[in-house]
């Protein structure tokens, strides 16, 4: 069983008991989430795709880290003008434990 949702803009294609990193979510470590835009669920019955979503589908995920990805250095520079700016960034990630997908 598997079904793909949508969180922070991005789509991901989840399963019970796998770990996925998704954009930061106000959640404390340890507590449950509940992921109600399901797209797509697939199960014993077959395919079953929303429009634009799967009416009564949820995930339910508990949050297991809250942190930051390494660092992603963007350097930009243009020849013979002297132009360099060296920026740093980390996005933000929560980490999720998906226990089960309900529809």
């Amino acid at each position: 069983m598997y079904a793909i949702v949508e969180t922070g803009g991005k789509q991901y294609r989840i399963s019970p008991g796998q770990r996925i990193k998704v954009e930061r979510m106000n959640a404390e470590v340890g507590s449950t989430v509940e992921l109600d835009r399901v797209l797509a669920v697939s199960s014993e019955n077959g395919l079953e795709i929303g429009a634009p979503h799967v009416t009564g589908a949820r995930a339910v995920a508990r949050v297991v880290d809250q942190g930051r990805s390494k660092k992603v250095i963007v350097f930009k520079y243009k020849p013979k003008v002297n132009y360099r700016v060296k920026r740093g960034h980390r996005q933000a990630y929560t980490e999720l434990l998906i226990e089960a997908i309900q529809t």
